[in-house]
């Protein structure tokens, strides 16, 4: 009897000893998982809310997110039917202005040329959209490609409206 006592006991320290290697494993194994999530400063980039209150229609303004410029346009009725009117068949990479912007009147897009990655350069070119004097794209009241090397529209990064006057990007 006294042997079937000493197996137990020794199942019993077997597997205690287990438990307490696999708890002190994983407390050493924590920090080093731990710290491979981002850090409060990238944390804080991941959005940023925008006043657009002081806009006027036909203005643009133009922000840093993930320290990459952002232009936030507020269109005019004509730019908007501008934007709307160009045949698809005549972009280089089509994408419908109503896809573009989900309220006609902002247009949220990241102010890199799809080229080479410059900044283009607001209210100018061949079709009043933006201008990339690098490489000479060309892009529309959309942000579309007309004209140029770029082979893409500018960007359109994750937005929302919070309300009227604020624009939550990211």
């Amino acid at each position: 009897m006294s042997e079937e006592k000493k197996v137990k006991r020794r199942d019993f320290i077997f597997t205690a000893s287990y438990v307490l290697g696999g708890v002190g494993v994983g407390a050493a194994v924590w920090p080093l998982i731990d710290q491979m999530n981002p850090d409060a400063s990238v944390k804080a980039l991941a959005s940023t809310e925008v006043d657009v209150s002081s806009v006027q229609p036909g203005q643009s303004i133009t922000v840093l997110w993930r320290g990459k410029p952002v232009f936030i346009k507020r269109r005019t009725q004509d730019e908007i039917a501008e934007a709307k009117s160009v045949d698809l068949k005549d972009l280089k990479h089509p994408e419908k202005d109503e896809d573009r912007a989900k309220n006609p009147e902002w247009l949220v897009m990241l102010g890199i040329c799809t080229h080479l990655g410059c900044v283009p350069l607001g209210n100018k070119g061949e079709y009043n959209g933006w201008f990339c004097p690098c490489h000479g794209s060309h892009y529309d009241t959309s942000g579309r490609i007309r004209k140029g090397p770029a082979p893409t529209n500018l960007e359109i990064p994750k937005y929302e409206f919070v309300n009227n006057n604020t624009i939550k990007i990211g």
